[in-house]
């Protein structure tokens, strides 16, 4: 069975380092998906403190990880990464659910969840 996520050890030094900034040594990193976006669905990402009912919880890194039961799905096999170039750095997911997305590859849809598409 394919992992939900997975997160890049490039990934995890970054989101260290943000939750050192941000006096979030003690947080999960929640990862989901909402409604919205040019596409349909957008990707989560945050600090959270409190598991929920139903929250697959991982770890990568040392990272505490929590993925809410309905986005789940639309995760299975998305990896997480961080990429430093010239123009600076992001983070970048890469979802092999996703069947189109928007050209600022933040929103998507997938064959089973079309979400609720934006005006961009």
């Amino acid at each position: 069975m394919a992992q939900i996520i997975t997160i890049t050890e490039a990934a995890s030094f970054q989101i260290k380092d943000m939750m050192k900034e941000h006096e979030e040594e003690n947080a999960y990193l929640r990862v989901g998906i909402k409604g919205g976006g040019c596409s349909g669905l957008s990707y989560g990402m945050g600090f959270d403190h409190d598991k929920q009912e139903g929250d697959v919880e991982l770890e990568f890194y040392g990272i505490p990880v929590l993925i809410d039961k309905d986005s789940a799905p639309a995760l299975k096999g998305t990896v997480i990464d961080f990429k430093q170039s010239m123009m600076g750095g992001g983070f970048t997911i890469d979802n092999p659910n996703a069947i189109a997305s928007c050209g600022c590859g933040s929103s998507f849809v997938t064959a089973t969840n079309k979400g609720t598409p934006e005006e961009c």
